[in-house]
């Protein structure tokens, strides 16, 4: 059941992400469940070294969730750098 709401919430947080970053008229559904999970992957090593703070998508927590959009965001800034040469 854990991959199931880690799909969903991915989903969502994904979405939320490329809204933020303003990529979300090049991103379909499929991409933005990826970049939710590898956000929530890079947010919870940010905020488990920064700040000491677990989440898991796996288990939906409005932690987890804010950690996940913003390890999106910073996932898509990193590929706006790659691609673009600068943030938009």
């Amino acid at each position: 059941m854990g991959w199931i709401i880690a799909i969903i919430v991915g989903g969502v947080a994904g979405w939320l992400a490329s809204l933020v970053m303003n990529r979300d008229a090049s991103m379909g559904i499929f991409w933005n469940i990826i970049v939710g999970i590898i956000g929530a992957l890079i947010g919870n090593l940010l905020a488990g070294a920064l700040f000491n703070v677990q989440g898991s998508i796996q288990e939906f927590s409005l932690t987890g969730f804010i950690i996940a959009i913003i390890g999106a965001i910073v996932l898509l800034g990193i590929v706006n750098l790659v691609q673009r040469g600068r943030v938009r």
